[in-house]
């Protein structure tokens, strides 16, 4: 079920009130204090744009594959996307580029089971009809930018969820059949993934910058880099940024 609201101070937290159970949906049309990755803050504008949470119980994922609810995230964000024509690409780990240019993030929390996961909080903020950005974003873009027409907001919301349902689906039939549920899931994530075989600058928590191609990402959501010694090596969520 969705629940639409006006104002809230951020849907990630609302969403996990437990009254909310697998696949409720906490949208607001403006967040007070809507936070991305890395401790960011989401920056949009009342009304123009999406911003919510889905509820999901993925008990049927262990810990150590907890990557794979975020590839079904991000691929269906791409699906929904290439329904309006735009060919969009993954950036590690979870935000969603056109070119150069970031048109959606995602926030992915999980609590846990013994084992497995209990339950996840995926938030999301789609840049949809908002063509004025803060000067402090140094790369933002919209559908409506993209396409040169304004969206219905609720159309663009709709269509993502129904691309989830159906790659969260795939995942736990995956999982259900006892396959290694990254398989087809994994390899899709990785074909899309921005900058993929291409020479650019990254750089080191210690501000080392260095030029690599990404590989692709393991299992684990590492980021698989060769630099230019070839070398490889394996980097963890905050242990390697993007130079754009």
């Amino acid at each position: 079920m969705v629940y639409h609201i006006a104002t809230t101070a951020s849907t990630n937290d609302d969403a996990r009130d437990e009254k909310y159970r697998e696949g409720d949906v906490v949208w607001a049309d403006f967040q007070t204090v809507g936070r991305g990755q890395r401790g960011h803050v989401w920056h949009s504008r009342k009304g123009e744009n999406l911003t919510f949470s889905v509820v999901l119980e993925p008990t049927f994922v262990p810990i150590a594959e907890q990557f794979a609810v975020s590839e079904v995230v991000a691929l269906s964000l791409v699906d929904m996307l290439a329904e309006y024509g735009i060919e969009a690409k993954i950036k590690w780990t979870n935000d969603i580029y056109v070119g150069d240019r970031k048109l959606v993030g995602i926030l992915i929390e999980h609590s846990l089971a013994p084992t497995t996961l209990r339950r996840t909080i995926v938030g999301v903020g789609v840049n949809v009809n908002q063509t004025e950005f803060d000067d402090s974003l140094p790369n933002p873009v919209s559908m409506a930018q993209l396409l040169g027409r304004e969206l219905n907001v609720n159309e663009v919301l709709q269509s993502f969820l129904m691309h989830l349902q159906r790659n969260y689906e795939t995942l736990r039939e995956m999982q259900n059949a006892k396959c290694k549920i990254q398989n087809v899931l994994h390899e899709r994530y990785n074909s899309l993934l921005y900058r993929l075989n291409e020479w650019h600058t990254y750089a080191l928590p210690s501000g080392e910058r260095f030029e690599a191609k990404i590989l692709g990402t393991a299992s684990n959501g590492a980021l698989c880099l060769e630099n230019k010694n070839g070398k490889f090596k394996d980097y963890l969520f905050k242990e390697i940024e993007f130079v754009i």
